[in-house]
């Protein structure tokens, strides 16, 4: 079923900056004194806050400084400045969409500095101007559905006639939560969990054109 419109997570739906973040991450808990794995970190965190982050942190027995947040945030993007891809096929399905006429949006629970850097990085800054929403900025962060019904809102669409792609189980949440379809893209894991928030899924952004019936 091809929709009206089509709202993206950012990270590791359209840009491939999960790894960075994972690195930077884990380094500045480290640095508080909680060694976590990548698949702790994944666990634990995929789709959430970088408050969130601090605050499990911190329940787990971590000393968080007031500043961790900040000094976290200010590393990442100092690493995402030096280069990040895109997601393999994902320009590719924005062509298709233009093609076809369909409005597109992208939401995340990052910051907008966040998004400004990756999405220029990867030549996708200005296929997104005017409809970058953050959970800064644009109501309640993931899993709420804040974000995506804003963004359905400006454009125009009903959340019934929109579809979200997403990696994350708390972003499919929040796509439910917002009443809209959900594809799961699981090209990095997390196949089962997508499903359990009532995601389809799809592994590759071939298989996302393919769903979204383009």
């Amino acid at each position: 079923m091809t929709p009206k419109a089509v709202l993206f997570d950012c990270d590791g739906v359209l840009v491939d900056s999960e790894p960075q973040a994972e690195t930077v991450i884990l380094g500045r808990l480290a640095a508080i004194g909680l060694d976590l794995t990548p698949a702790d970190l994944k666990e634990m965190f995929l789709g959430g806050t970088m408050r969130g982050i601090a605050e499990q942190a911190a329940a787990m027995g971590a000393d968080v400084p007031e500043d961790w947040i900040d000094l976290t945030y200010e590393a990442l993007f100092a690493s995402l400045r030096e280069g990040v891809p895109p997601i393999v096929g994902a320009h590719q399905v924005l062509d298709a969409l233009d093609a076809n006429r369909i409005p597109y949006a992208v939401g995340s629970n990052g910051p907008p500095a966040k998004m400004d850097i990756t999405l220029a990085k990867t030549g996708l800054l200005e296929r997104f101007s005017g409809r970058i929403y953050s959970g800064h900025v644009h109501g309640r962060p993931k899993p709420e559905p804040d974000i995506y019904l804003r963004a359905a809102s400006d454009l125009g669409i009903g959340p019934e006639h929109c579809t979200v792609v997403e990696d994350s189980a708390t972003g499919a949440r929040a796509a439910a939560r917002a009443g809209m379809r959900c594809i799961g893209f699981a090209a990095a894991g997390g196949a089962e969990k997508l499903l359990a928030e009532g995601a389809e899924i799809a592994m590759t952004m071939a298989e996302v054109r393919v769903r979204l019936g383009l």
